[in-house]
């Protein structure tokens, strides 16, 4: 890669009076939406995690109040209406709403009238609640809406399923004619589902086969739930902190090596893979410049180049359980070693450093995979600091972090970045990160014997 120039980062305001500070940012909410087909069981879905969280403050808002109000003449011919439509939808209303849930502000959502398809009076005051859940067909379609959700859930149910139901809903217990019905459903329904609805299925975070049904799937999004909760709060607290999101697939490699009973090679094995994804994760946050290729097909490629002035410093031992996948992603990569030790009065000290000489012109990708009580990391990026590396040009990557480590870091470095893969709860008595790993490096070493 050529060496290419980058912006000065990290620059901060000078001579800032006490009169120049702003108010305090209100806590923003944490936004989950859960889309799905008509009749998919997106309600009870929401219902069921609002029945789990009721230690939180949880506002339901569906997307159907959010129905443009038709016209008179649109009225008369409302059987060639497509409600299942993205046009159908009031998107730059439900993105205003969600802009001020977010800054801490009460809205009116509306209150729309199906049987007559006008909003009338007595709209619904909404305040931010902890966790608001936006539901209906297409709540992933735009991306407006997609990038203020903090988590994206699909419902994924069979359609025979969702016509029996939608049958049900419409002919049996709203008297519906079902010939109308089925007509709606062959016209409108079902192709809108197709074109505007099962595409959004890619963008969602986790998908519930079977929906309402599915017990186990809801009680671990409610986990997951808690858990994003608090990391959503040390977010904003520290902006500088990245977390690779929890699927389901990283959230089974956590629960293998977490596990006290998982076997030596499916500790490291997973560690890896988990691993491998945090220094992927990392390597996205180094700058870039933009640069066109030729591809095999003689077409212009407009992409990016990355800082090739890169190296990796492990924490000496458990930070070399990292290497090999920083190595497998960055071929040649030049890797320095920190040893930091000891306990008690004198605190933890610089036992050995071997790091490269140009360290002070490089991109560092410093590498630890357990942050408990942050000292160890503190003195590590002090030493970095030290030797001229700029506190932008460090990347600290882990596995799992406990808040406390994460103030620590964070508060005493604002300007580098943090990224792990989770958060956990505390620390013990011992400083032990609870629930934690154990000791990361005698188990991927396995000479916890």
């Amino acid at each position: 890669m050529e060496k290419n120039d980058f912006s000065k980062e990290g620059e901060m305001p000078m001579n800032l009076n006490i009169e120049d500070k702003a108010p305090p940012t209100p806590k923003q909410p944490f936004f989950i939406g859960v889309a799905g087909g008509t009749a998919s069981g997106k309600t009870t879905v929401c219902n069921m995690i609002n029945t789990q969280l009721r230690d939180q403050r949880v506002v339901l808002i569906s997307q159907d109040s959010f129905y443009h109000t038709l016209s008179d003449q649109t009225l008369q011919k409302v059987n060639e209406y497509n409600f299942d439509h993205p046009d159908a939808f009031d998107t730059k209303l439900l993105l205003s709403t969600m802009e001020k849930l977010k800054c801490g502000q009460p809205v009116d959502i509306p209150n729309y009238d199906f049987k007559n398809h006008k909003r009338i009076e007595s709209a619904r005051q909404v305040h931010a609640g902890d966790i608001i859940i936006l539901e209906g067909i297409l709540v992933l379609h735009d991306q407006g809406v997609r990038n203020n959700l903090n988590m994206k859930i699909f419902v994924d149910e069979d359609s025979d399923v969702r016509l029996s139901r939608r049958m049900k809903r419409l002919a049996i217990d709203h008297g519906r004619n079902v010939e109308n019905v089925l007509e709606q459903y062959s016209r409108f329904v079902k192709p809108s589902f197709e074109d505007f609805v099962l595409p959004t299925k890619k963008y969602a975070d986790i998908i519930i086969p079977s929906g309402g049904d599915n017990d186990v799937a809801i009680d671990l999004i409610v986990q997951n739930i808690r858990m994003k909760l608090g990391q959503h709060d040390l977010c904003k607290i520290h902006p500088n902190i990245f977390i690779i999101f929890s699927t389901f697939q990283i959230k089974g490699m956590h629960t293998l090596i977490r596990d006290v009973k998982a076997s030596k090679h499916d500790f490291a094995f997973y560690s890896d893979r988990l691993i491998r994804l945090v220094v992927e994760h990392g390597l996205g946050h180094l700058p870039f410049s933009e640069k066109q290729v030729i591809t095999p097909t003689g077409s212009v490629y407009s992409g990016v180049v990355f800082c090739s002035r890169l190296c990796g410093v492990s924490v000496i031992r458990s930070g070399e359980s990292m290497e090999n996948a920083l190595r497998a992603c960055c071929k040649g990569i030049k890797i320095g070693k920190i040893l930091i030790h000891g306990h008690g009065t004198n605190g933890r000290q610089l036992m050995y450093e071997k790091l490269p000489k140009d360290i002070a012109s490089r991109h560092v990708l410093l590498l630890d995979p357990v942050l408990a009580t942050g000292n160890s990391a503190v003195k590590a990026i002090s030493l970095l600091l030290k030797k001229g590396v700029p506190e932008s040009n460090i990347i600290f990557l882990n596995l799992v972090a406990a808040p406390q480590g994460i103030n620590a870091v964070c508060e005493r470095f604002p300007l580098l970045k943090l990224v792990t893969s989770e958060i956990d709860d505390s620390l013990n008595e011992n400083s032990h990160v609870i629930p934690g790993l154990g000791e990361f490096d005698d188990r991927y070493f396995a000479t916890d014997d």
